[in-house]
This record gives structure tokens, C-alpha cells and sequence, in this order.
């Protein structure tokens, strides 16, 4: 087998940070001199190319335009490596690998986010394990010469996880992600084991790369006692083409007169609405309960297991891609590119 060639993306975050010893302050390292910082990569049996954005992007600042640029950077790419890594800012970590599962459908080859709790520079580090690791998992082949991963996910702390069914659920651990409603793809210990039934295919011979996402979505998580009066305006078809609710358990809001006619008003005047729900993990079941069965009633879609990352990234997707509403719902319904449970008797 030949050498696997991975191209190494840096954007921003806390992984690519060292102190400076003038000032005292974090700065951004320069990832062409990757081997200085972290020399056990030399001893990999992998071409590893860096190349960094413009300028390091706290990951608070990351926009859809950002993912779409990262979709094209790995478009122009795609041919040349076999895998790819990018460097990112844990904050919104899951939000740019949920986007980049959608605008890049069909791929065959790894793309994996990774980043860090602690700065590289720093002694107790995470990021030098989560970097290393990470670049084995997007050069490592089977007995046949391909991929092993093939999609894009997270690798954090010893865990690899599909990029749409994850979240960031910790600010000072180590293990700061979570796929609730999904396997681990993979566990790095002594060796690193795929979880090879859990690992995507995909019936596209080529890769589809997208290049727009619609902003106007919007983002609603109910909880008791709100004012809707403060939130009528949220509901607006101009503003939002659009919105995400986040309901408590299975799917349930409370019966809110307000919030009811918003609702239907909204989806009256053709904006979409989806329900996905407050907890970690389990299905929205908008038949559940009478109030969640109302939601159903009026044009509400259950997000079913969705995270709030893959539910509003797929509805960006979606708007910038279609132009019909109708076959916008007929695909929220279904699992695109594997960040939905398709389970009968699951709305």
C-alpha cells in the first residue's frame, strides 16, 4: 500500500494555541512547524500537509459562510488526499460537522474534526492525543485499500462520533462530547476498534459538495412559564423561513394560547417549524400527548432523535438546495446522511 496523504486543516480554537514567553498570552502556533510542536507525528507512516484559514477563527464566530468555505477548501482537495483533518474550536465543534455532513454528501474518504480543552503548548494537554489520533483515523485503510471512516465525524478524548449525532456537553472535562441517540463509531485504546456496523456507506459512487446555506432559521426552546407575548415576533415569515423548537420530553409544549396561534399562523403562511426535544437523549412522539398531538395536528414536524446542531444545519441545507417546500418536508422526514433513527412507530 502506498502512503496515506492527510490534509491537516487548522481554523482556530484552543488546540492550535501556545504561550508566547514576551507576553504571557495565548497566540495561534504556525501548523507549518507541526512536527516542532508535536514530534511523535514524524514517526507516522502518513503525508501530512497543513494549511491554516486566513486568520485563527474563534470557534464563537464561526459562520454557515465559514462551513461553506470548508466544503470547498476540502472540494478543491478531495482528489489529491485521503483523509482529511480539521482543527476547530470545541464550542461549536458540533455545529460545523453537522453542516459539513450535509454539504458534503456521499463522501468516501474521513473527515474528522478534532480539537482540545487545554492549548497544545500546554503540559497536561488533550490536544496532542485528540491530534494524533485523529490523523491515524483519517489515513487508516482496510485489507482493501479504503477508507475505514467514510463521513465526517468528531474524535474527542479516546471517542470517535458521527459529526451529526453529537454535542458538546462539558466546558472543563476532558470527554466533552456526546452522541446520546448513536454509537461510538470508534473507542482508541490500546488499538483503536471501529465499530464497524455503525459506520456509514453511502450509495453515492461520487461524492455531491454543496455550496449555499440559508441563514434564516431560527432556534426556540420553550420553557414553563414564557412570556410569548416577548416572543410573537420570532414568528414572522420575512424574518424566519424556518424555526426550530426545543419542547420538553417527548415532544410536548405547553398549551399556550399564544403560542399556539403563532404557531399556526407561521406555518399558515408557509414557514416550517420542527420539534425536537430538550433532552439529551430518546424520540420526539408527537402523539404522545394531547399537546404534542396538537403540534402534529397543525403542520409541526417531528425532528424525531435530531440534535440541535444536525436539525438546524439540515434545515440551512435544505432551504439553499430546494426550491420546492413540499420535498423540503419530505426530506426532513427522512435520514439524509445518517443524523436521524428511522425506527416504525417513531413519528
Amino acid at each position: 500500500m502506498k502512503k496515506s496523504a492527510v490534509l491537516l486543516i487548522y481554523t482556530g480554537g484552543t488546540i492550535g494555541m501556545i504561550k508566547d514567553p514576551e507576553t504571557d498570552r495565548l497566540k495561534a502556533i504556525d501548523f507549518e512547524l507541526i512536527y516542532d510542536h508535536v514530534p511523535e507525528l514524524k514517526r507516522f507512516e502518513t503525508e501530512i500537509t497543513c494549511i491554516s484559514t486566513d486568520e485563527p477563527i474563534d470557534s464563537s464566530e464561526m459562520l454557515p459562510s465559514n462551513w461553506v468555505d470548508l466544503s470547498e477548501l476540502i472540494k478543491e482537495h478531495y482528489s489529491t488526499y485521503d483523509g482529511f483533518v480539521i482543527l476547530h474550536g470545541s464550542d461549536t465543534m458540533a455545529y460545523t460537522a453537522s453542516a459539513l455532513s450535509f454539504l458534503i454528501q456521499g463522501t468516501q474518504k474521513p473527515i474528522i474534526l478534532t480539537g482540545s480543552q487545554l492549548p497544545i503548548g500546554t503540559i497536561r494537554t488533550d490536544g496532542r492525543e485528540n491530534l494524533i489520533t485523529a490523523i491515524e483515523i483519517a489515513s487508516a485503510k482496510d485489507k482493501f485499500n479504503r477508507s475505514i471512516v467514510q463521513e465526517v465525524a468528531v474524535y474527542f478524548e479516546y471517542s470517535l462520533y458521527r459529526g451529526n449525532r453529537c454535542s458538546k456537553i462539558s466546558a472543563n472535562q476532558f470527554e466533552a462530547f456526546q452522541s446520546p441517540n448513536f454509537p461510538q463509531l470508534a473507542v482508541a485504546g490500546v488499538n483503536i476498534a471501529y465499530n464497524n456496523e455503525y459506520l456509514h456507506r453511502s450509495s453515492l459512487q461520487n461524492p455531491i459538495f454543496s455550496n449555499k446555506l440559508h441563514s434564516k432559521i431560527g432556534l426556540f426552546k420553550i420553557y414553563p412559564g414564557i412570556p410569548m407575548e416577548s416572543y410573537k415576533e420570532l414568528f414572522n415569515i420575512e424574518r424566519l423561513s424556518a424555526i426550530v423548537i426545543e419542547t420538553f420530553g417527548s415532544g410536548n409544549a405547553p398549551a399556550n394560547k399564544t403560542f399556539q396561534e403563532c404557531l399556526k399562523k407561521y406555518i399558515g403562511e408557509g414557514g416550517i417549524v420542527v420539534n425536537i426535544t430538550q433532552c439529551n437523549s430518546g424520540f420526539v412522539q408527537q402523539s404522545a400527548y394531547a399537546t404534542s398531538a396538537f403540534l402534529k395536528k397543525i403542520g409541526v414536524i417531528s425532528g424525531r432523535d435530531l440534535t440541535t446542531e444536525a436539525a438546524v444545519t439540515k434545515l440551512m441545507y435544505l432551504f439553499d438546495n430546494l426550491e420546492n417546500k413540499k420535498e423540503i418536508i419530505q426530506l426532513l422526514k427522512i435520514d439524509l446522511c445518517g443524523e436521524m433513527t428511522m425506527i416504525k412507530n417513531k413519528e
